[in-house]
Order: C-alpha cells, then sequence, then structure tokens
C-alpha cells in the first residue's frame, strides 16, 4: 500500500452516502458518528492504524515513525527510525511489536510496554507492506510490494524462515486461524491462498466483481473474506473455500477494511469521506446498512474489538494544483500539522 499519494488520489468527496438506495435494508443505521480528532504533530505521510483495545492503544504508522497514543487521544510515545512504516503487528505472548519498514526493506522489532526498539531484521525481500501475526503458525508475516512475495518471521528468535513467491504486489493478508493465509494480490485481482506450515500456495482465487484489491479481513466462523477493492469501487464478499463471491456492495476509493465479529459488521474506509457498513446476516446473506460520514482523506482503518469503535488516520489538504501534459492528476499537498486521527462510534 503506498503512503499518501494514494490517499490524495480521492480527496474529492462524491456524496457516496446519497448514492446508495435505502430500499431493501433490514438495518438502517449503525449510529456511528465521529466522536473524537486527535492531533499527531509530527510530519509525514500515513498508512495502516493498528487498534490494541485490551490494552487501550493505538498503534499510528506516520513519516519515518509509528506514534502510539491511547484509545482516548493522550500520547503514550513513539518508534522512531522505521524508514517508510506501513504497517504494525502484536505479539503479545513475547511482549514483542514489529513494524514494516517499506524503504529500509526491513522489521522493526520493539518492547511492548516502554516502546524501546530492541532489533531491526533485515528482510530478503523489497518494500515490505502490510503486516500480521497468524496466531495458527505462530510468525510474523509481511505483505511484499515489490518482491511480490510473503516473508515468514519467527517472532521468538526474530529470524526469516521462509519467503513465499507469488507472483504480483500483495497488499492485505489474513489468517483463517486454521493453517491457511489469504492474501490480495492487486496487479491480477487475485487471491493468493498460502499454507501457514508447508509455506507454499495451495490456489489462488480471481476475485469476480471487484479490481485491485487493498483492505481485507475475514470471519472465521462462516469462513467469509471480506475485499475491499478501490479500483473497482467494490465490497466483494467471498467464499474462503472455493473463491465464490456471494455478495458485492458499492464503496470508495477504499484502503482499509475490517470486520466485527461480533457485531457481524464489515467497514470498507474511503477516501471520499465515508465508511461503508456491511452486516453479515448469516454466510450467505449479506445487506449494506449505510455509509458513515468521516473525512475526506481518510483511507485506512482499525478498530477496537472491546469497544468496537474505529480509528482512522486522516489530514487537511490544499487544492491540486493544475494539471500539466507531465501530470495530469496533480494531487493536493498536506497542510503541515494537520495529521490527525478519527474516532468514530456511538
Amino acid at each position: 500500500m503506498n503512503l499518501i499519494k494514494k490517499y490524495a488520489a480521492g480527496m474529492a468527496f462524491f456524496g457516496l452516502a446519497a448514492c446508495v438506495p435505502l430500499a431493501g435494508r433490514s438495518q438502517t443505521s449503525t449510529g456511528f458518528k465521529v466522536l473524537n480528532d486527535y492531533k499527531i504533530s509530527s510530519p509525514g505521510g500515513w498508512d495502516y492504524i493498528l487498534v490494541d483495545g485490551a490494552n487501550k492503544r493505538v498503534y499510528v504508522s506516520h513519516g519515518m515513525q509509528v506514534n502510539v497514543i491511547s484509545t482516548t487521544g493522550d500520547s503514550l510515545g513513539y518508534i522512531p527510525k522505521t524508514t517508510g512504516v506501513h504497517g504494525i503487528a502484536l505479539v503479545h505472548d513475547l511482549n514483542k511489536g514489529f513494524t514494516s519498514n517499506g524503504r529500509a526493506n526491513s522489521v522493526t522489532v520493539f518492547d511492548l510496554k516502554t516502546l524501546t526498539r530492541t532489533n531491526d531484521i533485515a528482510l530478503p525481500v523489497k518494500n515490505p507492506d502490510a503486516i500480521f501475526y497468524d496466531d495458527f503458525s505462530k510468525k510474523v508475516i509481511t505483505c511484499d510490494g515489490g518482491s511480490h512475495d510473503l516473508c515468514f518471521i519467527d517472532p521468538a528468535t526474530e529470524k526469516v524462515v521462509a519467503t513465499v513467491p507469488l507472483g504480483e504486489k500483495l497488499e492485505t493478508a489474513v489468517s483463517d486461524g486454521k493453517g491457511k493465509i489469504f492474501v490480495n494480490g492487486e496487479d491480477n485481482s487475485t487471491v493468493h491462498v498460502v499454507d501457514a506450515t508447508t509455506f507454499k500456495e495451495i490456489t489462488s482465487y480471481k476475485i469476480d466483481g471487484g479490481s485491485s484489491p487493498s483492505g481485507l479481513d475475514i470471519d472465521r466462523k462462516t469462513n467469509r473474506l471480506f475485499i475491499g477493492c478501490g479500483d473497482s469501487k467494490t465490497m466483494v464478499v467471498m467464499d474462503a473455500s472455493n473463491g465464490k463471491t456471494i455478495a458485492t456492495f458499492p464503496i470508495g476509493r477504499t484502503d482499509g477494511l475490517v470486520f466485527d465479529p461480533k457485531l457481524k459488521i464489515a467497514y470498507a474506509s474511503n477516501g471520499e469521506g465515508t465508511i461503508t457498513a456491511v452486516r453479515e446476516v448469516n454466510a450467505n446473506k449479506f445487506e449494506l446498512i449505510e455509509n458513515i460520514t468521516t473525512e475526506p482523506g481518510a483511507r485506512t482503518i482499525g478498530i477496537d474489538l472491546v469497544t468496537h469503535h474505529l480509528y482512522l488516520p486522516t489530514a487537511k489538504f490544499g487544492p491540486a494544483p493544475a494539471a500539466t501534459t507531465e501530470n495530469p492528476r496533480p494531487r493536493p499537498s498536506m497542510i503541515p500539522g494537520s495529521f490527525h486521527v478519527i474516532e468514530v462510534g456511538k
């Protein structure tokens, strides 16, 4: 996932909420709205945000560091020198955190209690992007956009144990908790399925109904994948067992998606300034609830599974410069000092 350039591409608010018909909805509102706005003053773009609800912490990739705030917005510290940071993974059993540093081709290890850097792991890959901890294999896994592979790291030894080539730019990955890893392939609009034990690709599914997948989450109970496709502005619900599309829903220019297993709601964060909420009625029935108003640029999202609140980073932007032949789609510049995280809930 790119940093600020992907956010700027969707700054204009197109009234997404007004474009979706109300007919056929059995639940018409989540009751969610923007509750708080937490300023983070350091400069730079951003990418993923991770919420540790049990410990009331929010980890925000920002510029060349990770800012850590409480779920009520208080600054708790930061992890510096995470060059080109994309994402954060936590391994509570080992009291370790891990950041994927895209420009440095490395992973930084830090102490969860003190936020002190303890190691930098040089990776044999290019541009590690999304990162997460698989509780089945007990491995930290990076999705590598430059070298088109997954990288498996043993968090105990802090050593790379395997790489799995998948042949295209990779975005986000999730685990079913039973030994399978699902990862979005952006170039070919594909979901790759990887065995977390043998470190081999099992199969792949062409996404029917969406293109350029980015955000991804899973309902482990029903074995359903929720895929946020930015180019087609579609959320695709896929049967993880066979790749069949169960449902599709209109969204916006998204980079992030989370699923709340208790509320049975998937949320796609859209750069136009909305969150699309889709409810899982059962394994084969899904309904569009609403588009929650947020802020333009809020394209990535984290979820607090304790409070069910959502956290989204964004900033304020100036007007885009005039288009030229050399640059037909110029990007607006971020206003210095305007970066912040919004909290959404009820």
